[in-house]
């Protein structure tokens, strides 16, 4: 579905649930969202902490500058220093960051498509070059494609992955993004140049089995992006950080806004990341329930991308016109899937995130009514 709000890119904002009920005349109840990829439901934690007033803090002050706690909270989680932890309200936030720091107007940012569309938004709304670089085929689930992506990037500010990637769902392969590291070095010091800042988003890291991050690679302009929306089940509360060298990390911060997370975001994030075992119980239902997904669906005679190491699925549907019949189908029953525009590399696709078991079934049965219907083209 298309909201009212597209961007100078072509991406367009998700319709709100009032849209969704207006347009397909369903209640508002009825609503149920598969294109957002968030967690079932927060744990219990955060609704004890809300509940409690437990902020360390009055709510009529603002947050510390530096969100210490929180910071600390997320160092000792990931295995860095909490220097090396810069804080944002969700990894968007943190994003555009990183694009304010190290994309000057006029300059270059190398992006592997199909990937998370922001990136694209966030390198025009500089206004910087976007060199979109395509990645290999299905058959090798979309990887990408190192020689053209060092060679697109020699010269560049800045380049954007998304390791798993979304929407796509997949790891790259062992060692990929490290010979791509030592390719784009080597170029820099072929051309006498400064490497450009790589940028790892690693918003769903926690369900590809990787709570620490990985900066000892050698490569110093490195930037790692997580994120307390997806294995957290805390996409409300708006927490995501940045992890890389001091000297990366000193460079953003007279870019971070003061104040924008609120003081209960800083108390639940901190403590969501000390409650590990709350996590990994998140993780494991959710993967359970998106390793349903994709099996009931493939039963069905549905096209599901195998190996997803994240919290959607992602299903071919052959055509642009059959998504286009399956997301109507959907949308009556107040199901709202991730659809992409005409001309992108996955318009024949819908993104579905796994949510709790309940919900999960009312998807597969209205996905069970569309196959024995016989409507679809």
């Amino acid at each position: 579905m298309s909201s009212m709000r597209p961007s100078p890119s072509g991406y367009a904002w998700e319709p709100t649930d009032e849209h969704v009920a207006a347009s397909y005349g369903i209640p508002l109840e009825r609503v149920l969202r598969f294109d957002l990829n968030t967690s079932p439901a927060p744990p219990p934690l955060a609704a004890r902490i809300l509940a409690s007033g437990e902020f360390g803090r009055s709510v009529s002050d603002y947050p510390p500058s530096d969100y210490r706690r929180l910071a600390e909270a997320a160092a000792a989680v990931y295995a860095v220093e909490p220097s090396q932890v810069l804080v944002g309200a969700g990894a968007d936030e943190v994003l555009d960051i990183v694009a304010k720091t190290w994309l000057p107007p006029g300059g270059t940012a190398v992006i592997p498509q199909p990937t998370y569309s922001m990136y694209r938004v966030l390198t025009e709304q500089r206004p910087a070059r976007a060199v979109q670089v395509p990645r290999l085929g299905p058959a090798s689930g979309h990887a990408l494609d190192l020689e053209a992506t060092r060679s697109a990037a020699r010269g560049a500010d800045l380049v954007w992955l998304c390791d798993p990637n979304n929407p796509t769902g997949r790891l790259e392969a062992d060692g990929a993004i490290d010979a791509l590291l030592e390719g784009l070095a080597a170029d820099a010091r072929a051309d006498d140049r400064t490497p450009p800042v790589v940028v790892i988003d690693e918003a769903y890291a926690e369900f590809a089995g990787r709570e620490q991050a990985d900066l000892e690679r050698g490569y110093p302009h490195l930037l790692l992006v997580r994120t307390l929306s997806k294995a957290y089940a805390l996409a409300g509360i708006r927490v995501g950080f940045a992890l890389g060298p001091r000297p990366l990390i000193a460079a953003m911060e007279p870019y971070r806004p003061p104040g924008s997370l609120a003081v209960p975001s800083v108390a639940i994030g901190a403590a969501a990341l000390r409650d590990r075992q709350a996590m990994l119980a998140n993780v494991a239902l959710v993967s359970g329930e998106r390793d349903r997904l994709a099996t009931e669906l493939s039963v069905m005679g549905w096209s599901v991308a195998p190996a997803s190491t994240t919290n959607f699925v992602l299903v071919d549907l052959g055509s642009a016109e059959r998504a286009t019949a399956v997301v109507a189908g959907l949308g009556r029953e107040g199901l709202v899937p991730r659809t992409f525009p005409g001309g992108h590399p996955l318009a024949s696709h819908l993104r579905l995130t796994a949510r709790g078991p309940a919900d999960n079934e009312r998807l597969l049965a209205a996905m069970r009514t569309l196959v024995t219907a016989e409507v679809l083209p």
